[in-house]
């Protein structure tokens, strides 16, 4: 009915979250990984995950088999490895509250790639994912987050301090204002990441606590796209500090502080009793020399 390669593809699809990303995982080329999901689905006579869900969404019965992958396919593979006489690779799932951080992520991980040649490195990206939950559930080993979730089975190893600043276009009204307040986005069109408005910074600890919100929030796939857009006169946007250096000497956006300044501590969390892991431990020293502190 379905083979271990049908397993190996479903569950790499739930942890990059859309064909392209799960496709590159497997070193294969999306079509082929299409062509065996779908053929897949023919064999079951049911369809196992939305295509054209953003993100991606499986269905009840996809996610009846990804649960026999995340249950199978540990083992197998450990015993083959016992059979050839190796030591199964070290793992690292990541999950990353942070969709602008893969411009000094990335340095980061190449270092721990270097230090472990042998560690696989993943990322967990899927909908309806809360990824602190996850982690204590073991389905990720490291959590980048500004949100500390109190509990005796984590521990949260700070990194970093960023401010969320105010992204505007260089004619913008706002420019004028000695001080940003919530009161001046509530007439504005919030460009943002694609996920729940409540968990944006500007809305969580900036307008919420006030009872305002923006004209209206729009969701935007990439940071590149979300300062073009604003450059444009689309919206404003809110991003960390670290892009707004990156984009500002284009002299097409411009930041201002929100308030007094929007400020968050970026912080690795991991489970307490993997705080001794080396390869977390490298990947923690790794994070450490962020570019921008």
């Amino acid at each position: 009915m379905f083979e271990l390669k049908h397993l190996r593809s479903l569950l790499a699809l739930k942890s990059q979250g859309s064909l392209a990303a799960a496709a590159d995982a497997l070193h294969i080329s999306q079509s082929a990984l299409s062509h065996q999901l779908t053929e897949l689905e023919q064999r079951l006579a049911r369809p196992l995950f939305l295509r054209k869900s953003r993100p991606l969404r499986f269905t009840v019965d996809g996610m009846k088999l990804v649960a026999l992958a995340e249950s199978v396919l540990p083992p197998i593979d450990e015993l083959a490895c016992q059979l050839r006489g190796e030591q199964p690779p070290a793992q690292l799932c990541l999950a990353v509250e942070c969709h602008s951080c893969i411009r000094w992520l990335t340095p980061a991980l190449q270092q721990i790639q270097r230090l472990y040649p042998a560690l696989e490195l993943t990322f967990a990206n899927q909908q309806g994912f809360e990824p602190q939950q996850a982690l204590l559930a073991g389905e990720v080993d490291v959590v980048l987050t500004a949100d500390l979730l109190p509990s005796e089975g984590i521990f949260y190893a700070p990194l970093f301090e960023f401010e969320m600043r105010l992204v505007l276009p260089v004619t913008h009204r706002l420019m004028q204002e000695a001080m940003i307040t919530p009161a001046h986005l509530s007439d504005e069109i919030l460009l943002s990441y694609p996920v729940e408005p409540q968990r944006l910074d500007v809305m969580r600890h900036f307008m919420q606590p006030v009872g305002l919100k923006p004209k209206q929030i729009k969701m935007v796939d990439n940071t590149l796209m979300l300062t073009q857009m604003v450059a444009a006169g689309w919206g404003i946007t809110v991003l960390p500090d670290w892009v707004c250096q990156e984009f500002e000497p284009q002299q097409l956006i411009v930041s201002k502080s929100l308030g007094e300044g929007l400020w968050r501590r970026l912080h690795a969390a991991i489970r307490v009793q993997d705080r001794q892991r080396p390869e977390i431990q490298g990947l923690l020293k790794a994070l450490q020399r962020h570019p921008a502190t």
